[in-house]
């Protein structure tokens, strides 16, 4: 896929018009967009009403048909007309404002020179990394700078992507007039404080646009065999790993959010990554996207994902503070994001989306989904370019055969995680991938230096209606089988949790492989399922 393939793939979701591959704004929006440049001397744009009529004609001029959602415009001036300080407003019209016209005037030769930049930006591994629809069931990654991000998410504040077509290609909706018109149509202070959070935002790229980088990849587990990934484990795979269990950090108090190390962080996700962000939505993945608005640029291009995918994002920096939760969340302030950046510019801080059955009910403790569940977090916890190091870890019930045609070695340049270069690895694909008689006590199953461990909670409960037991032991399998040095999970107070730590050193001072765990929670899950049992797994598992 050369650049025309990559624009021809995302074209028809901007507002752009393209000529002889050149992209540009019809001429009423660039006159529009600088005169808003100019001040609210210049464009009369100084209130929130003024604002949703400015919003009204530049989606004219880009022929922009689709209506926005009801009320949509009604919530732009109430927040900017009643809900903000004059203090505030006055700033946001003399200077934000005036800011996010220069961006999307910006926009046209941000995106060209990100398309000239992308052929190369990982040349030696090989890696397409232009902006693009990255399509379900194809593994890939776009590279963003921070400035194109912000630029997009303007756009998003304007309402100014096309929206016909998103839903039947499964992309989630990316402008913010539903965001708006909820807060109009039934005011909570939830909704003020997510559009806070936005504004927030928006206010320190004006002053200061950071320079740094975001990657969003769709990974894929394949469901056929792939000789270079690994491949979705059927159930007798995960009964036979030998993996020993990684270590187990509970917390009852604290937020992921704030976890301090390099670290890969679960966001508790939708198939359709942001959930319900730009609507009425304000549990730990909405939550997630207004601290860290980059996230919101993946909604553009990424469509919802399949059982065997997660979205794994890279480097989007946090902007706020928050306290509260759903209906108590609130914005406390600017947050300056310290975490270190890698080669390419990015922070160091993943952000993993999986997402799990909604309200699975009796059908959780079914085999089917206890493998759908956990391979989802296997998906998202892996590192596929470590193939070498996972290509041994499942025995013949599982994976693949790792045996090239001609059984020759073969090379691969891959992306390494924590790496700061492209890497060459020289896997031996006429090793036996069966490790049944391996010592699962030995240094090759320890030692990962590189892996960030897992940060991660209640994962598919809550609002999803999952068994808050059930799925702390399913990620603590996925984070094991992934080679990852250390679990950590935070409880948020839950009952049934108390003692998830004093489980699971119990199960530790045991040795337990990854298999032996996987085959205790099988046959509780078969016991709830028949009736024998009703209590929780951990009473079930402690003698």
């Amino acid at each position: 896929m050369d650049k025309r393939q990559d624009l021809k793939s995302i074209l028809p979701y901007l507002p752009l018009l393209v000529r002889e591959s050149t992209l540009f704004w019809p001429s009423k929006v660039v006159e529009a967009l600088k005169s808003m440049a100019k001040g609210p001397e210049h464009s009369r744009v100084n209130s929130g009403e003024m604002l949703s009529v400015a919003i009204c004609d530049i989606r004219s001029s880009v022929s922009l048909l689709e209506p926005l959602a009801p009320f949509a415009l009604n919530g732009y001036a109430l927040f900017f007309d009643d809900l903000v300080s004059r203090a505030e407003s006055t700033k946001w019209f003399e200077e934000v404002l005036p800011a996010l016209a220069n961006f999307l005037l910006q926009l046209p030769s941000l995106l060209e020179s990100h398309y000239q930049n992308a052929d190369d930006f990982l040349k030696r591994c090989g890696n397409k990394t232009g902006l693009r629809i990255l399509g379900r069931q194809e593994a890939g990654i776009v590279f963003l700078s921070q400035e194109l991000i912000g630029a997009l998410l303007a756009c998003s504040f304007f309402c100014l992507f096309p929206v016909t077509n998103r839903g039947s290609n499964h992309l989630p909706t990316i402008n913010f007039d539903e965001l708006f018109a909820s807060l109009y149509e039934s005011y909570s202070e939830n909704q003020e404080n997510k559009i806070k959070c936005i504004v927030h935002y928006f206010e320190r790229i004006s002053s200061s646009m950071p320079v740094g980088s975001v990657s969003f990849e769709r990974k894929v587990l394949p469901l056929d065999h792939h000789p270079l990934f690994i491949s979705y484990p059927d159930a007798d795979a995960w009964s036979k790993s030998v993996i020993p269990l990684c270590p187990f950090e509970a917390h009852s108090l604290g937020l992921m959010e704030d976890h301090s190390t390099d670290s890969l962080q679960v966001d508790f996700a939708n198939k359709y990554i942001g959930g319900g962000a730009l609507r009425r939505g304000c549990v730990q993945e909405e939550i997630h996207f207004m601290i860290n608005p980059e996230l919101i640029a993946g909604m553009l291009f990424l469509p919802s994902m399949a059982d065997n995918e997660a979205i794994d994002i890279v480097g989007a920096e946090r902007f706020s503070d928050y306290n509260g939760y759903a209906s108590s969340f609130r914005f406390s302030g600017d947050h300056v994001d310290k975490r270190n950046v890698d080669v390419f510019g990015r922070r160091k801080i993943r952000i993993i989306a999986i997402d799990a059955l909604c309200w699975p009910g009796m059908k959780q403790y079914e085999l089917k989904y206890l493998l759908r569940e956990t391979n989802k977090a296997l998906c998202g916890f892996i590192d596929q370019s470590n193939f070498g190091q996972y290509e041994k870890l499942f025995p013949d019930g599982g994976l693949y055969e790792a045996n090239d045609e001609d059984n020759m070695p073969r090379n691969k340049f891959l992306l390494q995680e924590g790496s700061s270069t492209a890497i060459e690895t020289n896997e031996d694909k006429s090793v036996n991938p069966m490790l049944r008689n391996s010592d699962p006590k030995s240094s090759q199953f320890r030692n990962h230096k590189g892996f960030p461990g897992i940060v991660t909670g209640n994962w598919g409960c809550g609002a999803f209606g999952g068994d808050p037991e059930l799925k702390a032991i399913i990620q603590w399998l996925a984070a094991s089988q992934a080679l990852r040095p250390l679990m950590s999970y935070y409880t948020f107070g839950v009952e049934a949790l108390e003692n998830v730590g004093q489980v699971t050193q119990w199960i530790l001072s045991h040795e337990w492989t990854v298999g032996d765990l996987w085959n205790m929670m099988v046959e509780y899950s078969s016991q709830r399922l028949k009736g024998e049992t009703s209590v929780g797994f951990f009473t079930w598992l402690l003698p």
